[in-house]
């Protein structure tokens, strides 16, 4: 089983930038395809970003698209969600998330994901 520890998250301005680095341990992150998901406080968790086992396939949601990218470093077993242009919208607890998937395939449904980070709080102000 693999183990994913989120950390980056903190108080920002609106229009502002936070890096979130996911670091992976257990298992190689390569095994991996990845996703970045949040959750803002009373609603449900909603996907936000997700890259394949190769890093040459990313997805995103469109409220974030053109704002974030995910990136990934397998040497160094850590994703990023590179955040810029924060908006307060964007305020949520986010989390990174782990599948064995095939190298270029991503995975954009939570439901999908077995293996889970605790999570990092993000609060944007305007």
């Amino acid at each position: 089983q693999v183990q994913l520890v989120e950390s980056g998250g903190g108080l920002v301005q609106a229009g502002g930038s936070l890096r979130l680095p996911c670091v992976c341990s257990g298992r190689t992150l390569s095994t991996y395809a990845m996703g970045w998901f949040r959750q803002a406080p009373g609603q449900e968790r909603e996907f936000v970003a997700a890259i394949s086992r190769s890093g040459g396939t990313t997805d995103y949601a469109d409220s974030v698209k053109g704002r974030f990218t995910i990136s990934r470093d397998n040497a160094k077993n850590t994703v990023y969600l590179q955040m810029n242009s924060l908006k307060p919208e964007d305020t949520a607890v986010y989390y990174c998330a782990a599948e064995p998937r095939s190298w270029n395939s991503v995975v954009i449904h939570q439901y999908e994901y077995n293996d889970w980070g605790q999570g990092t709080q993000v609060t944007v102000s305007s």
